[in-house]
């Protein structure tokens, strides 16, 4: 008698697991943009954690404090270019490039642009929720110039 595999997790469907993180992707980039840290911390699980240049990692608390202290002070404008999305079962990850203006009332406006990789992972529910990002946003042209 043959036996075959009957894990529910083999019989997902990867377009549509596929189409959910990039709609995850999305839906960060417009929180972001819009200044919605409630948002953003609802797409994150309890335990992500944060990794950028010259930085020691941040866990959720300690992004959520500098996300609204940033925004306290300028707005931010984040444009994201996906360029590679790969699930594998409960873990998915995506590379893009990014770049990052930072708008204050008064000053001189900042620009960053560089690669982030993000880690995802399917919850229980079915959703799927951003665990790790990394990214190399350095000083970069301004926006507006490109």
């Amino acid at each position: 008698m043959e036996q075959r595999d009957t894990d529910p997790a083999d019989r997902r469907d990867p377009p549509s697991d596929e189409r959910a993180v990039r709609a995850l992707h999305a839906a960060w980039l417009a929180a972001v943009n819009a200044g919605d840290l409630a948002c953003l911390l609802g797409l994150m699980t309890s335990d992500a954690q944060f990794l950028g240049p010259g930085r020691e990692p941040v866990g959720r608390e300690a992004f959520a404090a500098g996300f609204a202290a940033a925004g306290q002070q300028a707005k931010l404008l984040c444009v994201s270019e996906l360029l590679e999305v790969v699930v594998a079962r409960d873990v998915a990850y995506t590379v893009c490039r990014d770049s990052l203006g930072i708008r204050p009332p008064t000053g001189k406006a900042v620009d960053l642009a560089g690669h982030r990789m993000s880690i995802y992972r399917r919850q229980p529910d079915g959703r799927w929720l951003l665990a790790r990002d990394v990214h190399t946003l350095t000083p970069a042209a301004p926006l507006e110039g490109r």
